[in-house]
């Protein structure tokens, strides 16, 4: 006699876990979904500061050229009109990101898109026979010197904890160079941030569904199994198999935020400091995300760093030894004795950086196959 009491267990209330208990639960059926977290949502979690939305695990920005995605979301909530327009720091001078002719400006002073493919080719010959072994011999290959230094190298390095020459190549396939004044950071057809915030997305994909945060799903893992007939795991893959084959690296992230007696610090909700000398990689201002115009400001600084079982996982390292590593984990999920009842999905189950509408997406498509 089949004694569970749910159809499904879905272990993580992130974003992924959100939208399989929304369109299960609209299918009929019985969904729990715990995790160890104190709130919902994931990565994507916001929390009410001075009335202002801050988002507690770093920028989040929704973006997309997928219209299914789109007209998903937008079932649940409705976006403003923000456009991510990062700047870059270097040495107390400002430079709009991506590269395009207003970075070029304030690079060379040069005011003519042909001018700026001029300069960028006088900057790339003295490398133009490189077979790039490295990050940095990449970066030169693809744009010189001067862009490297300025707003590459310090910040990459900070990004991955280590010098750009021990940095793969395939890091930076390609610089994105924009010949036209355009600050707008992505190329996708759709862009915005929730109104009133992400949690206002996530809570409404919960609406109906039974979700019990504080629980470590490892602490009680063999008796909460046995609540559902299924388990839709979203942590990682190699924790979850007991590091049996060993650990899957990632870089990690550490954030200062403060509250600011002041309206406006930064003029801008993404600010890059490229320096290697600057501890942190950029500073949000979150009020930006959303256009406030409270009294107070609050701004997050935030820092990368090596990952451990003491912080969150954020960026998979997919190289070839990790990659080959998943592997192993991968064919175990698929070949252990109780695998028809595990599923397994989201960006630390499958070991990739997902964007949010990557997430959903890939959710959407495990629903279809799952619930078909």
């Amino acid at each position: 006699m089949n004694e569970a009491q749910y159809d499904y267990l879905i272990v993580g209330a992130g974003l992924f876990g959100a939208v399989f208990a929304r369109e299960a639960t609209d299918q009929g059926k019985k969904v729990l979904v715990i995790d160890k977290r104190d709130h919902t949502g994931g990565n994507i979690y916001c929390e009410q500061v001075e009335g202002i939305n801050v988002h507690k695990y770093g920028a989040h920005i929704f973006h997309t050229s997928n219209q299914q995605v789109w007209d998903y979301v937008n079932r649940y909530v409705t976006f403003n009109h923000y456009v991510n327009s990062p700047v870059a720091r270097h040495e107390d001078k400002l430079y709009n990101l991506p590269f395009n002719m207003n970075t070029f400006y304030q690079l060379w002073g040069v005011t003519t898109p042909q001018q700026a493919k001029e300069k960028i080719a006088e900057a790339r010959a003295p490398y133009a026979d490189l077979t790039p072994q490295n990050l940095e011999e990449q970066a030169l290959y693809l744009g010189g010197r001067d862009l490297y230094e300025k707003l590459i190298k310090g910040y990459t390095e900070k990004q991955w904890g280590r010098p750009a020459t021990e940095i793969p190549a395939f890091i930076i396939k390609r610089l994105p160079f924009r010949f036209t004044f355009d600050n707008n950071y992505f190329n996708d057809r759709y862009q915005g941030i929730p109104i009133g915030g992400y949690n206002a997305l996530t809570d409404a994909l919960f609406e109906g569904v039974e979700v019990r945060t504080g629980v470590n799903y490892f602490e009680d893992a063999e008796n909460l199994n046995k609540l559902a007939d299924k388990v839709l795991y979203t942590g990682k893959i190699d924790e979850f198999f007991d590091c049996q084959f060993g650990k899957l690296e990632y870089r990690s992230l550490h954030f200062e935020t403060q509250v600011l007696d002041e309206e406006n610090y930064q003029g801008n909700a993404v600010v890059n400091y490229t320096e290697r000398d600057v501890p942190y990689t950029r500073i949000l201002e979150h009020k930006h995300f959303e256009f406030g115009t409270q009294e107070k400001t609050v701004v997050t600084k935030e820092y990368p760093h090596e990952f451990s079982k003491d912080n969150e996982p954020y960026y998979p390292i997919n190289d070839e030894t990790n990659n080959a590593l998943l592997a192993r984990y991968q064919e175990l999920a698929k070949t252990a004795p109780y695998a028809d009842k595990f599923i397994f999905g989201g960006r630390l189950a499958d070991y990739k950086y997902y964007d949010m509408d990557d997430t959903i997406e890939a959710a959407l498509a495990l629903t279809s196959k799952e619930l078909a």
